[in-house]
């Protein structure tokens, strides 16, 4: 299996000293860097100065770092989603049982890292209730902190990415806390301030657990100095209880962004016996209700430009004019640059791994108004936005 890249994508990857913000002006500072080597080399070259542009556009977010060329949250995928572009970083939370913030995509663990090759831990595999789905695993919260630290990260798609397999046993699961150090030193390392945009995950069942994720949040994000209005931060979640706790309770002054899949509704309103769906959250009405609290939206991309029956990309819905009337960001999740996860006339070939046209996808939800973008391949992401503006060469 091959994986072909995009002409755009592996030349034309110059990092935007980019204006471009969420929380303002602040959130970063004009400096730019370029490489110029395919995605497999990017991460053993440190990117140099070459030009600086300023520009304004849509973010380019990285989605768990530049997981498209590295295994998702780690310390690896975010330093290069850096190298890269991204405006900014998104390490996903979960908890240990001494109530550590850790950065993993979900509790269960056997699909990110190598715990079932350790027989010490053979025992801790369960079955558990998590948001009304049967989970068979291991999960963050039956491990301390040091316990996890035994533990290695690994590519969690190898069918689609096996290229990022190199990888797998390089990194360990990084701590909030570490993730939140290392966007410090990047921004200065690159010159630009870099932000981020971290998930707290299934927070309801965690409650239920005893542990606390925002109370641990907060603990972290006021030490690095990041709950002002300003701060390039900004928390997210599928749920909403805890994104209204976060203010009312906690008193967070940064920014926040509401999650919604396509389906579904959020658990915390579902286990309380709200009938509420996604969909009634994002109407209209509700939008302009739920600017009161947050500050934007973070929908499936389908929900901003739907698929016909064929596959096919559609036109957009309306959604983003909608929250901008209610003066919300929109910020669509996930643009990933393989044909598997394309509309079907963006694939190019047939293999499911090869990269499609990925760049032309980006471009069409740019138009459509979005504020920024979720990418597992952030250099393409910035390669669109260069289209967009008109500052491609």
């Amino acid at each position: 299996m091959t994986r072909t890249l995009p002409a755009l994508a592996v030349t034309g990857a110059l990092v935007l000293g980019a204006t471009v913000a969420l929380a303002g002006p602040s959130a970063a500072a004009p400096s730019g860097r370029t490489t110029t080597s395919s995605a497999t080399d990017r991460a053993d070259r440190t990117a140099t100065t070459d030009r600086v542009r300023k520009t304004t556009g849509p973010l380019v977010i990285a989605h768990r770092g530049a997981s498209g060329y590295r295994p998702e949250h780690t310390t690896g995928a975010y330093e290069l989603a850096v190298a890269l572009g991204a405006d900014y970083i998104e390490p996903d939370l979960v908890m240990t049982k001494d109530g550590v913030l850790v950065d993993r995509h979900e509790p269960e663990i056997s699909g990110t890292t190598d715990v079932a090759d350790h027989p010490e831990f053979a025992s801790r595999r369960t079955t558990k209730n998590l948001d009304g789905v049967a989970t068979t695993g291991w999960f963050t919260e039956d491990f301390t902190l040091a316990e996890l630290r035994t533990l290695r990260a690994k590519e969690r798609l190898p069918q689609i990415r096996q290229e990022n397999t190199l990888y797998d046993g390089r990194y360990r699961v990084p701590t909030f806390e570490e993730v939140l150090a290392l966007r410090e030193k990047l921004s200065k390392e690159y010159g630009r301030k870099i932000g981020i945009i971290p998930e707290i995950k299934h927070s309801t069942y965690f409650h239920a657990k005893g542990l606390n994720p925002e109370a641990a949040l907060i603990k972290a994000v006021r030490k690095h100095r990041l709950d002002t209005p300003k701060a390039p931060l900004w928390v997210q979640s599928f749920e909403l209880t805890n994104l209204v706790e976060l203010r009312t309770t906690y008193g967070y002054r940064a920014n926040e962004v509401f999650l919604a899949g396509a389906t579904g509704a959020p658990y915390d309103l579902v286990s309380k016996g709200d009938p509420r769906t996604y969909a009634d959250l994002l109407a209209p009405a509700s939008l302009k209700r739920l600017s009161r609290t947050i500050d934007g939206i973070g929908p499936d991309k389908n929900l901003v430009i739907g698929r016909r029956a064929d596959g096919t990309l559609a036109s957009p819905t309306g959604l983003v004019a909608a929250a901008h009337a209610a003066g919300l960001k929109v910020t669509p999740y996930t643009f990933r640059a393989e044909n598997t996860f394309l509309p079907t006339d963006y694939r190019v070939g047939s293999d499911p791994a090869d990269f499609g046209r990925a760049v032309d996808e980006v471009v069409e939800f740019m138009k459509a108004g979005v504020d920024g973008v979720f990418c597992d391949q952030p250099d393409i992401c910035v390669t669109a936005r260069k289209d967009f503006l008109g500052q491609s060469e």
